[in-house]
């Protein structure tokens, strides 16, 4: 027993030294991950993290749209790979649709198809989606507009060069580091930090944009801080009333945001998987949404062909490789929603983790689905 007591006062004064030092670097953001993650039996961030954070609300409409259920919904069953696949990432929710209409769906975990969990950084499309439209609305100028015009405290040698669609496009030539795995990264500290407009701007550009392609979520928290700018409104206000009501949301949902009340826009847009398809159904539309056009149809060809990168377009992933054209939002832990246009088809699979990444830079995981899918659907 006194062992154990000896051992347990060894532990609790590491955390206290642990804090100490924290403390005294200033780096107050591990404290914060240190609580969410660690003490919370999680080695990194996690699909039902939004308790750990202040968010925002992004309201629903009034007045829903239900998706309906196709004829062939109790017929379709989920064929052995896939389930194995859906299994083995701990998913907790699978979604299929075609021609508009529910065609399978499986839930984990107790999950439903109203139960919420975080999408990481298929939130990037959704920021770049909300700068289209405030360009379409005249707040911002177009897709070349200079960033330092919006945010003129922005460093770096190359500042004066950086354009919107640089930040959608990852090419900005942003020092930062996307490393998920260290705690001492940026992206840890955008993840936690206190207040993430102070460190976007403390980040300088240091190459040239538009030069080449480098997946940093640095990028869309400068594309969503010059959309909350130029608007004056926050993220999910935007959301909300740009995109969620307009498609008629059957569910609110709410976007993290830092202890100054600044929105993730790298990430976490906290939803349900029928709420999610309601994206791939505009994108797949051409930004039509039952006869309303929310984006421009020129934008979503453009944002759905490869940029600076043959697999990434404007914040949308991209692949070609099962024989037809696919696009897809995609989150660290394998949140996808998937559209295939050939097949008037979007997928969503939410889960807690996803397989390795292959060469061409999709994960196996997704290709299993959409593989298995298209079987489904042809």
């Amino acid at each position: 027993m006194k062992r154990l007591g000896k051992i347990l006062a060894g532990v609790a004064l590491t955390l206290v030294l642990l804090v100490l030092v924290i403390k005294i670097k200033g780096d107050n953001y591990l404290l914060k991950g240190l609580w969410a993650c660690y003490l919370h039996g999680n080695n990194s961030a996690t699909i039902d993290d939004a308790k750990y954070f202040d968010s925002h609300p992004i309201e629903a409409a009034q007045q829903v749209w239900q998706w309906p259920v196709s004829e062939r919904y109790d017929k379709v069953t989920l064929s052995s790979p896939l389930e194995s696949v859906l299994t083995q990432t701990n998913s907790v929710a699978f979604l299929v649709i075609q021609n508009d209409s529910v065609v399978a769906e499986k839930y984990w975990e107790n999950y439903s198809d109203s139960s919420q969990s975080n999408s990481f950084s298929m939130a990037k499309s959704i920021t770049t989606m909300l700068a289209q439209i405030a360009i379409q609305k005249g707040i911002l100028k177009d897709w070349h507009q200079k960033v330092n015009s919006i945010l003129p405290e922005l460093k770096g040698k190359h500042a004066s060069e950086l354009e919107l669609w640089h930040l959608s496009t990852m090419s900005s030539g942003m020092e930062w580091n996307e490393s998920y795995s260290n705690p001492f990264a940026v992206s840890a500290e955008a993840y936690y930090t206190e207040d993430e407009n102070k460190l976007m701007l403390r980040l300088p550009i240091v190459d040239t944009p538009g030069t080449f392609y480098n997946y940093q979520s640095g990028s869309t928290q400068l594309l969503g801080m010059c959309v909350m700018k130029a608007s004056g409104k926050s993220l999910a206000e935007l959301a909300s009333e740009w995109l969620w009501k307009p498609m008629q949301a059957e569910h609110a949902a709410k976007w993290h945001t830092d202890e100054k009340g600044t929105e993730l826009a790298f990430c976490c847009f906290n939803s349900n998987a029928r709420d999610f398809a309601r994206f791939g159904k505009l994108m797949l539309h051409e930004g039509n949404w039952n006869g309303v056009q929310l984006l421009d149809s020129g934008f979503v060809q453009m944002a759905t062909k490869g940029a600076l990168a043959p697999y990434y377009g404007y914040s949308f992933w991209l692949d070609s490789s099962h024989g037809t054209r696919v696009f897809y939002q995609r989150g660290i832990l394998g949140q996808y929603i998937i559209s295939l246009p050939e097949y008037h088809t979007v997928v969503v699979r939410l889960g807690r983790h996803k397989l390795g990444v292959s060469d061409d830079k999709h994960s196996k995981d997704y290709h299993t689905i959409v593989e298995e899918v298209l079987k489904m659907v042809r």
